[in-house]
């Protein structure tokens, strides 16, 4: 099983809380006007990685503590990102997800999403919307766009907001 890449930032301050790995998935349905990626859109075949190889990866840097899936669209592959996000925290890293997808329509999705879902700590939902962007919400690009900690939505089975200060900043 290897998932479809469209790049790879090794080291990363901006997808998340330190310094991190960003995946970028190949292909996306969602197509949001604005989008800061286009070019991973399409739904041809790029780079295709097997997960054991992104953990090695991951593992070669020991100032690495989280890695972010982004895209396109990482649910549009979830079997994939599913056995990488898994291996990822068996191994004590936190696993973080940008989505145009919301919790609610995930937590309602496949079973291929569902487990995705299952393991990944973080997850950023939501389409990014123009009209809505900001440069004042931390680690996202639109004010629509909510940072779900994963483990306690599913346990409550309703969207629960994080609330860390290293997701969320001071005063939110």
């Amino acid at each position: 099983m290897k998932i479809n890449i469209a790049g790879i930032v090794q080291e990363s301050i901006v997808d998340g809380p330190g310094i991190r790995m960003t995946i970028f998935c190949q292909g996306c349905p969602h197509h949001c006007p604005g989008c800061q990626n286009p070019e991973t859109w399409d739904f041809e075949e790029r780079t295709r990685i097997a997960p054991q190889d992104i953990l090695t990866m991951v593992q070669k840097n020991p100032l690495i503590r989280g890695v972010t899936l982004s895209g396109g669209e990482p649910f549009a592959q979830p079997a994939e990102h599913a056995e990488l996000a898994k291996l990822l925290r068996e191994n004590g890293y936190e696993v973080a997800v940008y989505s145009g997808y919301t919790f609610e329509q995930l937590n309602n999705g496949t079973p291929e999403q569902k487990q995705f879902l299952e393991n990944i700590d973080i997850l950023v939902d939501g389409p990014f919307i123009m009209e809505q962007r900001s440069l004042d919400v931390l680690f996202r690009g639109s004010k629509n766009q909510r940072i779900i900690n994963v483990p306690q939505s599913l346990k409550e089975q309703k969207a629960v907001c994080e609330t860390k200060e290293r997701w969320v900043g001071e005063n939110k």
